[in-house]
């Protein structure tokens, strides 16, 4: 499966079969079934079901005594309005604060939900991430339903988006996928874009009413505005997609800064993970392992580029031969033909964003 949004393989645009069913969300890391997890006393995490047309990032509600901040607002409006009937059915405090993780579509399409139902909301981000929504988001929400729509056409026409004949196996994916496409025709309909209404650099710490939640950033990843919710007393962490189970999603990133934002997370005191798409975790094994991967990458390229001499006057092409990310893959993938096909592709692309990286240094 594939992505729409961000960059790589998760682009808002639509790719051509058999490149053919896109969601706004690794699809790898989410579920077929909603789950609700109670993680503490008054916090819970939201892990969405997933949709063909657009698979949600997990959400995080934390229940102070005066008030309560949710961590990312989902794909769909639907899905966010489900998660405030829920809320509300948890607490009757309001709804203060939203924390956008990070600028991907998938964690803050349903912004403009909460924002109606919480007319005094305070939405959150880091002052990069509030740039990047600021340029894309508006753009996404007015091209996107208009995507959806040409390649609804294509696929019942028995082609894809270029024109192509469809195969037969390919006619079938697209008839499974329709309803979802289908499905965020109509829920883009309902989006608004809201831009975060305070940015921060490095921390926010806030009171909820006996909670203390801390925002922070430490470098560059997934995005260049990655942010946590860090609560110290319950030894909780959301980390947004800086961590996604079981392959990290590398359409995007930084990978040399990610390592350093990994190892800073992993000096917290936490016993609870929750990452932006997958089950909860509940110790660090899989952080350092992502971690692990991705200095591997950088050390590989690196070498290739002492070899070479500056990257700005090479190719993706003279690099991507000499990195070798096999010995990971089993660690990721087990002996799963389907998901290790799809840490290979992971595995080019995390190549391709540490070149990108080095070359614009």
């Amino acid at each position: 499966m594939k992505h729409n949004h961000g960059s790589g393989w998760r682009r808002s645009f639509f790719l051509s079969l058999p490149a053919l069913l896109i969601v706004a969300g690794p699809s790898y890391g989410d579920t077929n079934a909603r789950m609700i997890t109670k993680l503490a006393d008054g916090v819970y995490e939201i892990q969405h079901q997933n949709s063909p047309g657009g698979a949600s990032g997990n959400t995080t509600v934390i229940i102070g005594d005066r008030e309560a901040l949710v961590v990312d607002s989902a794909y769909y409006p639907s899905v966010a309005r489900e998660d405030i009937e829920q809320i509300r059915k948890w607490t009757d405090k309001p709804v203060a604060f939203l924390l956008i993780t990070h600028y991907h579509n998938d964690h803050n399409n349903g912004s403009s939900t909460y924002m109606a139902v919480f007319p005094n909301l305070t939405i959150i981000a880091q002052e990069e991430t509030k740039k990047d929504m600021d340029l894309i988001q508006p753009g996404n929400v007015e091209r996107t339903p208009r995507e959806y729509a040409e390649a609804i056409a294509a696929y019942k026409q028995g082609k894809d988006t270029d024109g192509r004949a469809l195969t037969e196996d390919e006619k079938k994916q697209a008839q499974n996928v329709l309803p979802g496409l289908e499905q965020a025709v109509a829920e883009f309909k309902n989006i608004v874009y809201e831009s975060p209404t305070l940015t921060f650099k490095h921390k926010i710490d806030i009171d909820l009413g006996n909670r203390e939640v801390q925002l922070l950033h430490f470098k560059r990843g997934n995005t260049p505005g990655d942010a946590i919710a860090y609560l110290p007393k319950e030894k909780i962490l959301v980390a947004g997609d800086l961590l996604v189970y079981p392959l990290p999603y590398v359409g995007d990133g930084y990978p040399s800064e990610w390592v350093e934002t990994l190892h800073k997370i992993g000096q917290l005191d936490v016993t609870t993970i929750v990452p932006g798409h997958g089950p909860i975790m509940h110790d660090k094994t899989y952080l350092y392992l992502v971690a692990d991967l991705m200095q591997s990458s950088v050390d590989q390229v690196r070498a290739r580029i002492r070899q070479l001499g500056f990257p700005g006057t090479h190719t993706l092409d003279e690099i991507k031969g000499s990195v070798d990310l096999k010995p990971f893959q089993q660690k990721f993938a087990g002996d799963d033909k389907d998901l290790q096909a799809q840490f290979d592709t992971m595995a080019a692309a995390l190549v391709k964003i540490t070149f990108s990286e080095a070359a614009q240094r």
